[in-house]
């Protein structure tokens, strides 16, 4: 029988279609590993965002995000002692000890305590390397009381100044907006995970409320969003929906820990929020207000049932413990990557609506009902 003669040239044209082929199929492989569940826009890494207890009943907030390699802490937490609990919880996932971002939302002490420090609990800024730090840009807070003393925002602006002069870069929320003196509007903080600094009517205009200066984020991981607002109030609110072109979001940090003044249907109805979380110790009148104002309040619950029920508190008041706190959820992690976005928490995944506590002191909105 005949030997059938090679040809070189059919081989090699074979060869180069065999590589092409393989090359888009791997690509083809790859790139929908990269989808979110559903999405249009594909996902790259995975994106935490942790929302922390503070290791005492006092209000306040603290938000540790991490993407990819990158660090940011948004906020220090309600007394100097918290410092003490964030920073053994941070460690566990910032093992290299620099923060590259850090946002100080507004000067009221509960967002600012653990930036203050103290001799006994140093500060969130000493306690880390901060490369880049955000701060709010107006206040109404004064560093000295009547008394002559120094207050925990003067305190605040004492560690500030220390970090900068350790080599911290700072800009304003407005000089981010603005992009002025080598801020940014937005940061790429891992591969397609972006920081977005958005636009505050407050940031250049005066407020009776301190709240309504706050720094309001927007994390943008492909076609999914994460809003964090601050204390923002109803005010604030409305002209962040005015002046910003808001998506529908995957999560919503509730305004001002879950207060009847904040999570407003202006807001609300625009950003749709899959998952609400809030940052407060449920039941704890921490400034002898009236009940319908204890967070989180009855009027936050009713507006946000209409979007979700995938609710989650961190801490709750506990009279039979000495008047302690312990926790509900716990620190409440929601996770995104290419599979969805999770939530898990440290204590329980109970949404707000089974909880006992909600059960003994809330009325069941008819959506939850």
């Amino acid at each position: 029988m005949a030997q059938k003669k090679f040809n070189p040239v059919l081989t090699f044209f074979c060869c180069l279609l065999a590589l092409v082929i393989g090359f888009v199929a791997a690509f083809a492989v790859y790139t929908y590993l990269k989808r979110p569940s559903g999405g249009d826009v594909y996902v790259s890494g995975e994106l935490q965002i942790h929302f922390l207890e503070l290791g005492n009943k006092a209000t306040g907030d603290c938000i540790y995000i991490k993407a990819g390699e990158t660090d940011i802490l948004i906020d220090a937490g309600s007394v100097a002692s918290s410092t003490d609990t964030t920073s053994a919880y941070i460690d566990n996932y910032c093992t290299d000890g620099t923060l590259e971002y850090v946002i100080v939302t507004h000067a009221d002490t509960d967002h600012i305590a653990g930036f203050a420090g103290s001799k006994t609990s140093p500060s969130m800024f000493s306690r880390y390397e901060c490369e880049t730090i955000i701060g709010f840009s107006l206040t109404n807070r004064e560093e000295v009381n009547e008394n002559g003393n120094k207050t925990t925002y003067g305190d605040y602006v004492d560690q500030l100044e220390l970090a900068k002069a350790g080599g911290a870069t700072y800009y304003t929320a407005l000089e981010c907006w603005n992009q002025t003196n080598g801020a940014q509007r937005v940061y790429e903080i891992a591969d397609r995970i972006e920081l977005e600094i958005l636009y505050n009517y407050y940031y250049e205009n005066d407020s009776t409320d301190e709240n309504n200066y706050s720094v309001c984020v927007m994390l943008n991981q492909g076609d999914k969003h994460f809003l964090l607002t601050g204390d923002l109030e109803e005010d604030g609110e409305e002209k962040l929906v005015e002046y910003n072109d808001l998506p529908e979001v995957e999560l919503f940090k509730a305004g001002h820990h879950g207060s009847k003044t904040s999570s407003n249907d202006c807001l609300l109805s625009v950003i749709k929020p899959k998952i609400v979380c809030v940052c407060c110790c449920a039941g704890y009148n921490q400034y002898h207000a009236k009940d319908e104002n204890v967070f989180p309040t009855q009027d936050m619950i009713d507006r946000v049932s209409a979007y979700t029920d995938k609710v989650y508190i961190t801490s709750m008041y506990d009279e039979s413990a000495k008047g302690e706190y312990r926790s509900m959820n716990g620190n409440i992690v929601v996770t995104s990557d290419r599979d969805g976005v999770e939530v898990n928490c440290s204590n329980n995944n109970t949404l707000l609506k089974d909880t006992d506590w909600f059960k003994e002191n809330r009325n069941c909105p008819a959506a939850w009902a």
